[in-house]
């Protein structure tokens, strides 16, 4: 980030910030002056919503950027389910936008990553509908879980 930037929040809306979780009590706007690794409440999944491989994948990324501390094991898992979307699916564009969304993580643009992964979510969906990858049912929902 070259300049600052400023966000608008609503009340009770939580944002993260290098992996500090804020909550504002009211309407409020907040200007980042700095470089940091920020994620807007309404961009964040649960786990049970990490229910197709992208999400799965972006949920992972997600960690990364919310719990620096176990970013490390974060990392493993999204190199284990990057290697298994890179095998599962034949679109050339999202094989494109995978080995895009690799090289942003390894240089630690981790909120880029995440746009990158949203914006994958249409295609996914389409890939899915036709069945043409396994569907979310037959893939580990936490890659590494057994």
């Amino acid at each position: 980030m070259n300049s600052t930037l400023k966000l608008s929040l609503r009340a009770n809306e939580k944002i993260y910030i290098n992996g500090a979780v804020i909550k504002v009590d009211r309407k409020a706007t907040i200007e980042l002056l700095n470089d940091v690794q920020f994620l807007l409440d309404s961009h964040v999944i649960q786990p049970e919503d990490a229910s197709t491989p992208l999400k799965q994948l972006y949920f992972i990324v997600q960690v990364m950027l919310m719990n620096p501390q176990g970013a490390a094991e974060a990392l493993v898992m999204f190199r284990r389910s990057l290697d298994l979307l890179l095998a599962s699916f034949d679109d050339t564009q999202i094989l494109n936008a995978l080995k895009h969304i690799d090289q942003l993580v390894n240089e630690g643009k981790i909120y880029e990553a995440l746009k990158a992964i949203r914006s994958l979510y249409p295609a996914e969906r389409r890939i899915l509908q036709g069945g043409q990858i396994a569907t979310e049912a037959s893939l580990p929902l936490a890659v590494g879980a057994q």
